[in-house]
């Protein structure tokens, strides 16, 4: 009789024990699901105590190994054999079953861990983990895909932002940004160096606090006609530069934005010389003369896209004190070659050209044999290595363009290519001296950077600098072909925007000069990450790519992978 009352004792207690293993496990779903996570928990034998059946929005495993009691090697197993893979542990190589079980379960052991996992093009799940003090774990593992969609969406624009402040730092011409309370929001470098301040100075006032009253009530006065109105402001001007000398400018002002969010922004350019009214006058709705005819203004009501002005011609830019310097045309192209000649005559230089490598092998060698100097030999893409390699054997500093660029920027890359070497290295090679360096002498060249831009090659001077690295830097693709053959340096970081040859067809063509022969690594340097930039390096021959802002770690980390350990050793 007590046997039986100690067994019907037992039962209800057993159900009680079930009915609340149940409401437990009912809650902790309903918690997973309020999360929009999955948990799991298992013990230090590593059993599953727990498992919440959002798991399986997850991982498209059986149900049933969710329920307590299943091994965790089981349940990964499981999670293994479906396929799914972090695209991060592709980079690493392919694991084999037991590698990736073991790295697995060793992740569960540690006391604290977090990794992030990427499956496909955009999911992301993050896992976290933790080991107790009293053996029993707990995983929880969460979407975070819109997370890191933000987050790229913010380093992207963040990306541009800094491209945007970048271009804009680079024109030449002062510019400046007003918001709709007339309150300057941006500013460049070549308006801080026209006015002698800095941006932090400008930025948050008003005209008034930077200006006289009179010059500030007129600016503020085409500022506001511009922002109500949307008709572009121009003015032709006589200012007083540093060195007394007068000059005119010319000014202009447009809106740009939406309804209630307008901005104005303002560029100011010199006038290479006198001459008559720019086009924006002759289509002016009004134009207003000052007393003293020390300014003129001008708005221009706005135009549609058929009606679109054709941008003034690049020659106008073309200093004075560049004419008379002897420049050879090589290309095969008649169209190009007459748009060449007739420009390069109409401002002053003395050009001829000739149609292919061998007319130009042969003026080459009449020329020098007659004492003849050349200043600049210009070189149609279309025409091939071997016309480079003549005028650097020649020792005559050569731009490569292709046949638009010929026809209508020809005198803009012209004035860039001498104002350059003006100002850098090259001053020596216009003037004709030459100083020639015997391979004795020669230092042994690590890296050869390929980047135009002026701020960059200072950031890639300091780092290498500062790594100990012997270092060249090139400022245009067919100068990086050149320096590469005259050095042949153990690296090459090459910017694929460059002028003359883009980065692409640099690359290129150091891989058909190699041939069969040792091979110089080269990293394409990138401003963004978009898969064709990425693609198109691979395809040029480029062995990996990097990301711009570089930085010492960046670089470190690319030697390391590329140049000898003794190559490493020797230059540092």
């Amino acid at each position: 009789m007590s046997a039986g009352r100690d067994q019907a004792d037992t039962a209800p207690r057993e159900g009680a024990v079930e009915t609340a293993a149940g409401l437990q496990t009912a809650l902790f779903d309903a918690v997973c699901e309020s999360l929009s996570s999955a948990f799991i928990v298992y013990d230090k034998t590593d059993h599953i105590v727990f498992c919440s059946r959002q798991v399986l929005d997850f991982f498209p495993i059986c149900a049933d190994l969710l329920q307590p009691g299943t091994r965790l090697r089981d349940f990964l197993s499981a999670v293994y054999e479906t396929g799914i893979r972090s695209r991060s542990a592709g980079k690493q190589g392919a694991l084999s079953r037991e590698d990736w079980l073991s790295q697995k379960i060793a992740s569960h052991w540690r006391e604290r861990y977090e990794a992030v996992e990427r499956y496909g093009n955009d999911c992301w799940v993050g896992f976290q983990k933790r080991r107790l003090a009293s053996g029993y774990g707990v995983c929880v593992i969460s979407d975070i895909s819109e997370a890191k969609k933000r987050e790229e969406q913010w380093r992207l624009d963040l990306e541009r932002v800094q491209l945007t402040e970048d271009i804009l730092d680079n024109l030449p011409f002062p510019l400046f940004v007003k918001d709709r309370n007339l309150t300057y929001v941006a500013v460049n470098v070549a308006f801080c160096e026209k006015y002698q301040t800095t941006a932090d100075e400008v930025l948050g006032r008003k005209s008034a606090e930077l200006f006289s009253p009179e010059v500030a009530a007129r600016f503020e006065e085409s500022d506001l006609h511009v922002l109500e109105t949307g008709e572009m402001s121009v003015v032709r001007q006589r200012q007083i530069a540093r060195d007394g000398s007068e000059r005119e400018i010319i000014s202009r002002k447009h809106r740009i934005g939406k309804p209630g969010r307008y901005f104005l922004i303002s560029t100011m350019q010199d006038l290479p010389r006198e001459g008559g009214d720019i086009e924006e006058f002759e289509k002016a709705s009004s134009v207003t003369t000052s007393a003293q005819s020390s300014y003129r203004r001008a708005y221009v009501p706005m135009i549609g896209d058929s009606e679109r002005r054709e941008p003034a011609a690049m020659e106008a830019i073309v200093p004075e004190n560049f004419s008379g310097r002897r420049i050879l045309v090589v290309t095969g192209d008649i169209a190009a070659e007459t748009a060449a000649l007739r420009t390069l005559a109409k401002y002053g230089f003395e050009a001829c050209s000739v149609r292919n490598e061998d007319e130009e092998e042969q003026f080459l060698e009449i020329a020098t044999s007659a004492g003849l100097s050349l200043d600049l030999v210009i070189i149609d893409n279309q025409m091939g290595m071997r016309c480079l390699e003549l005028a650097e054997q020649y020792g005559i500093s050569s731009l490569v363009m292709d046949g638009f660029q010929i026809s209508t920027e020809l005198t803009f890359q012209i004035a860039r290519h001498f104002n350059r070497n003006n100002r850098g290295t090259m001053a020596e090679r216009i003037d004709g001296d030459w100083e020639i360096m015997t391979s004795d002498d020669q230092i042994e060249l690590d890296v050869l950077v390929a980047e135009d831009n002026d701020i960059n090659q200072i950031v890639f001077s300091q780092i290498l600098e500062g790594l100990g690295y012997h270092y060249r830097i090139a400022s245009s693709g067919d100068e990086a072909v050149r320096m590469w053959t005259e050095y042949r340096p153990k690296i090459v970081l090459m910017d694929i925007s460059l002028p003359g040859f883009n980065g692409f067809e640099a690359a290129r063509l150091i891989r058909q000069v190699e041939g069969d022969g040792p091979r110089t690594p080269i990293i394409g340097v990138l401003t963004q990450a978009f898969e064709r930039d990425r693609a198109e390096c691979a395809k040029a021959g480029m062995d990996d790519v990097i990301m711009k802002p570089v930085s010492p770690d960046i670089l470190e980390t690319v030697f390391q992978k590329f140049m000898q350990p003794e190559a490493r050793r020797a230059s540092l």
